[in-house]
């Protein structure tokens, strides 16, 4: 028989999703309270709904439930509509329903002799985060569980789902997982201020969107509010701190949401449960794939769930997007297990072989969940297995400028307390300029001085050895600065005033200053390559590293738009930042994301993130050059490498031509 996607539900693609091989212990569809189902599960023929099995308050003001049952309404009555003009169309004689016969399992059935645990109901509607929005939340709590230890936590995005309350009791009562306490969230809405206005629905926004702010919104302010709360026996809440002790899932948009929260903060979530995932154009999620591929591997353990029959619309392919993630997971080296069927965009898969993913995201609990090893070339070659980020020094206000000298130690600025410190071989910091001018931007030249854009004078100075400082150039606030072996110093000035246009400025040995580039939005980031034939500046406000080639008078020519970077869902630019070279021609922008590395063909080959999410700027440094000093925010980190850096005052070398 010939099976085509549902139109039903390629018009709501909010609807619970899932389908795999049958598995006899499956689930059946989510189980839903009435009042959430109309809001985020609107399946006309009710087989997402049922009323919740335990016992619990219910705290949500009844008109609440109203207004998004009417909203419910709506859409099926748009559903049945849509599906009407479908079948005039001609198309009434194909077959329109997938095979999406999945059944629960024993495991999601209540079991005699299971102790039952309690699911309570509560509202939240103080978010900063997401200003206005009225949430309902449910807060399941196993029998098992003893207030006075703090116990692992599940959070699941729309509500119940995959008659999760049971299939804890049941897992929790054979001790197949831990004792974990269950948060079902709804998506914000915005009230609107009468009758004749539409409500503002926030669940796309923070659901598909990349970016931290849902799992701010969870970390911040929902899951603290769990804890003001108290079970319906009277039990005070705890929960567990540790990431390897709090899991995440959704269906759809909450699919991407759960695996979002766990990709932007791994040391506050490790396990996730995706199912029908919505991995698609909507708000960014097609770029999880190549992200997963390029990023250093996290502590995450995913299980993923998707069916062939999944929604083929204008956002993309959920089935091809869903493969893609596993192969991408898979490729970086992640733990991640997948189950795919035959089902469309509904839940009755997902709810099958919940139990089941659930004993796989909690097996061996609790030793941690380790990143995996990637197959990433670039990674590779860099980083070295166990070697970690190390924190060198902490307490400043803003960290810049970190620079090498010819012995390996590193120099960098605190810029608004306008000091430089010096990094010894031994790992100390002390105090080198007591008033650096506001210094920027620094590197060493061939003579052995530390050349310093000292913002606060508007000028260009080096110092020597005892911190004695020689002006080498005025009358423009530069930003950074490299020097080449030849003594010529380039230094970037962008539109401090916000409007006027970039300049890059050449200062030569003979102390003749001249303007060779002007045009970049906000020019930052300067350094050479290993042979210094090019030169490389990037654009904070653009997603752009320039590449220009050097001529034999210093001047500039074949400025390109060269290295294409990768930019968050939070900004609309990369942030572009300092830069440093390896001695194979690598390029290391510090970035929003991460330092971003570029090979020589101007492609970014992979992403390092640091500790604190943050990142200035970047030097190699060391004996041997082999270790990346970090200037992030507040602090130095540090991290020994595989590779060495270039240094743009020796002579020049000339790295190996890259695969095209």
């Amino acid at each position: 028989m010939q099976t085509l996607q549902n139109p039903v539900a390629a018009i709501m693609p909010t609807a619970p999703a899932v389908v795999t091989q049958r598995d006899q212990r499956a689930v059946n569809h989510r189980i839903l309270s009435p009042d959430f189902e109309s809001a985020v599960s609107p399946i006309c023929n009710g087989q997402g709904g049922g009323a919740a099995h335990h016992p619990g308050t219910n705290r949500a003001p009844a008109e609440y439930n109203s207004a998004i049952q009417q909203i419910g309404n709506l859409r099926c009555a748009g559903a049945l509509l849509w599906l009407c003009l479908w079948l005039l169309a001609g198309f009434g004689a194909t077959t329109i329903i997938a095979a999406d016969d999945y059944q629960p399992g024993v495991d999601s059935k209540l079991q005699p002799g299971v102790p039952k645990g309690t699911v309570d109901k509560f509202t939240f509607g103080q978010s900063k985060i997401f200003p206005g929005t009225e949430r309902i939340y449910w807060v399941y709590v196993p029998a098992q569980y003893d207030p006075s230890t703090s116990a692992c936590v599940y959070v699941n995005q729309d509500g119940i789902q995959n008659n999760a309350p049971t299939v804890f009791d049941n897992l929790i009562a054979r001790k197949e997982m831990p004792v974990t306490i269950g948060v079902f969230i709804t998506p914000g809405i915005v009230r609107a201020l009468n009758t004749n206005a539409l409500d503002r629905f926030n669940r796309s926004y923070e659901y598909d969107g990349l970016g931290p702010s849902y799992a701010r919104f969870l970390l911040e302010e929902l899951l603290p509010d769990v804890e003001k709360q108290k079970t319906s026996d009277g039990r005070s809440i705890h929960l567990s701190r540790h990431a390897n002790d709090r899991g995440i899932g959704g269906s759809s948009s909450g699919a991407i949401c759960a695996f979002t929260v766990a990709w932007e903060r791994p040391e506050e979530f490790g396990r996730v449960f995706s199912s029908i995932g919505t991995y698609v154009g909507l708000r960014g999620g097609q770029n999880y794939p190549t992200l997963i591929r390029k990023f250093e591997p996290k502590p995450i353990r995913v299980f993923l769930q998707d069916g062939a029959n999944d929604l083929n619309i204008y956002g993309g392919d959920w089935w091809m997007a869903n493969q893609s993630m596993e192969r991408s997971l898979v490729f970086a080296g992640y733990e991640v297990e997948h189950v795919w069927g035959d089902g469309g965009h509904t839940g009755k898969q997902a709810g099958s072989i919940f139990p089941d993913a659930m004993r796989w995201l909690w097996k061996d609990w609790p030793q941690p969940v380790k990143p995996g090893q990637t197959k990433n070339a670039f990674l590779q070659d860099i980083l070295i297995p166990g070697e970690d980020w190390e924190l060198v020094a902490a307490g400043y206000k803003g960290t810049e400028g970190p620079a090498v000298n010819a012995q390996g130690e590193v120099f960098f600025d605190d810029v608004p307390n306008s000091k430089t410190f010096k990094i010894g071989l031994d790992g100390k910091v002390a105090e080198f300029l007591a008033d650096s001018k506001h210094g920027d931007g620094q590197a060493f030249g061939p003579d052995g001085r530390l050349y310093a854009a000292a913002g606060g004078d508007r000028k260009i100075i080096a110092y020597d050895a005892t911190g004695h400082g020689t002006v080498v150039a005025e009358g423009f606030r530069g930003n950074d600065l490299v020097v080449r072996h030849d003594g010529s110093v380039y230094v970037t000035e962008p539109g401090w005033d916000g409007t006027s246009l970039s300049k890059v400025w050449l200062l030569k040995p003979t102390g003749k200053k001249q303007v060779v580039d002007t045009g970049l939005l906000f020019a930052n980031g300067i350094t050479l390559s290993p042979d210094q034939s090019l030169l490389y500046v990037d654009d904070t406000r653009s997603h752009w590293v320039y590449s220009y080639q050097i001529q034999p008078d210093g001047t500039l020519q074949f400025k390109q738009r060269y290295c294409h970077l990768h930019v968050p869902d939070t900004a609309d630019d990369s942030g572009a930042d300092g830069m440093r070279c390896d001695r194979d021609g690598r390029l290391y922008v510090a970035t929003r994301m991460g330092i971003q590395v570029c090979d020589q063909a101007g492609r970014v080959e992979c992403i390092i993130p640091t500790p604190n999410r943050q990142i200035a700027n970047l030097s190699f440094g060391g004996p041997r050059f082999d270790t990346i000093f970090a200037a992030c925010a507040d602090k130095i980190y540090q991290r020994k490498v595989k590779v060495q850096g270039a240094l743009p005052f020796d002579v020049p070398i000339k790295p190996p031509a890259p695969h095209l």
